[in-house]
């Protein structure tokens, strides 16, 4: 692909450890559901690096699967079992478990370890979206302290030698922040690391991510590595929060959506490098397209439902490129390889990188009313039981 050179260099970034695991750079690809499949994994690990002519590649920094659901784990779901699976050049290979029943989560995190299903654990507290809040699970969770701390120290017991890391919230809102006191049961039940998305549940995806939340909990913490997660949408961004907050690593969620390639920009930027970024044509953002849907029916089993999965990228990728609206709602109709390619072949496909095509792209929502339990709110220490249908599978946060 096409490069623009960078202006300066940057100081090579610290490696991020995670229990025995190095990463290096100290980027994350953010669980999502539905997109960071082992699919969508393959292709951010080959654009950051060690890509072979077969395609393989362990890639650098850290590839978290998508949300796995810890009920329908232990379960043995046909489709979870699924999801769960590794590429053989994936190292280490790591799981999002959401869970909201202490001895649920126990579960399924002694099966990962003892069946060796992953290398590293991560626990999800960081869903805004409101048919989980309002039965107690996602983001909503943490404010419950002893809840909190006995899933926690549930999943870390469990898991043996594997480390264990934890994603959340700032907290419901303004008015009932968690971050800090989540951050500290992190640390006393032996968390290896936090990642902390800069926003609370009410602002969803909307608004500005508070980074200084970030800065704030990283000395609330100095014990364990903190992560900073939102507003990520170039490599530059990622240099300027780790700058700005002293955090020890980012997760890019949003910005690589559209955007594999990214995870190039990343590597780059960490390393030090000045050779340049990734600023492709439409012809090659073409190319890329045709890859991830072919990669989604190769894993799928079935080329047309990989294509029809694919459709939800097509509007990420095209974002900026001169590409007409009865063209962009074909080819997010099309249901196979060659029917996508062709419609693709009819683009201006010489354009250049479009400026201004690396902003927000995903979900924006904000200033939503947060849907909570009755009397949620009342103690913030009782420990009450989370119903099982909180465990839906939805999106990370």
């Amino acid at each position: 692909m096409p490069t623009l050179t960078t202006s300066a260099p940057h100081a090579a970034a610290a490696p991020l450890r995670i229990g025995p695991h190095t990463v290096a750079p100290p980027v994350v690809l953010a669980p999502m559901a539905g997109i960071t499949n082992a699919p969508f994994r393959t292709l951010c690990r080959s654009f950051a690096g060690g890509e072979s002519k077969d395609g393989a590649s362990g890639g650098k920094g850290l590839f978290v699967s998508e949300m796995i659901t810890t009920r329908a784990l232990v379960e043995r779901n046909e489709k979870t079992m699924q999801l769960i699976h590794f590429d053989a050049t994936e190292t280490p290979r790591s799981i999002q478990l959401y869970g909201v029943d202490p001895v649920t989560v126990g579960k399924a995190v002694r099966m990962i370890a003892e069946e060796d299903l992953a290398d590293h654990i991560d626990l999800n507290f960081g869903c805004p979206v409101p048919k989980v809040t309002r039965k107690g699970g996602g983001s909503a969770l943490p404010y419950k302290r002893n809840l909190l701390r006995a899933i926690v120290r549930e999943a870390v017991t469990g898991a043996g030698d594997l480390p264990v890391t934890m994603k959340m919230r700032k907290g419901l809102d303004d008015g009932h922040l968690t971050y800090l006191d989540a951050g500290r049961i992190a640390v006393e039940e032996g968390v290896t690391a936090i990642a902390l998305h800069g926003r609370t549940t009410a602002q969803h995806y909307g608004g500005t991510a508070d980074w200084d939340a970030i800065a704030r909990l990283k000395e609330h913490v100095p014990e364990i590595p903190v992560l900073g997660n939102g507003d990520i949408w170039s490599a530059e961004d990622a240099l300027r929060m780790v700058r700005e907050t002293g955090c020890d690593g980012v997760v890019v969620g949003r910005g690589c959506l559209g955007r594999p390639w990214l995870f190039a920009d990343l590597v780059a930027a960490f390393e030090g490098r000045t050779d340049s970024f990734v600023r492709p044509t439409l012809r090659e953002v073409a190319d890329v397209m045709v890859r991830h849907a072919t990669l989604l029916g190769e894993w799928i089993g079935d080329e047309a439902r990989g294509v029809i999965d694919f459709r939800k990228h097509v509007a990420w990728y095209l974002k900026g490129f001169a590409v007409g609206s009865e063209m962009r709602k074909r080819l997010a109709i099309t249901s196979s390889l060659e029917a996508l390619r062709a419609g693709l072949d009819e683009l201006d496909l010489d354009q250049p990188w479009p400026a201004g095509a690396d902003g927000p792209r995903g979900r924006t929502s904000g200033n939503n009313r947060v849907v909570l339990p009755d009397g949620w709110l009342k103690d913030p220490y009782d420990c009450a039981g989370v119903g099982a249908d909180a465990e839906l599978d939805t999106s990370g946060g």
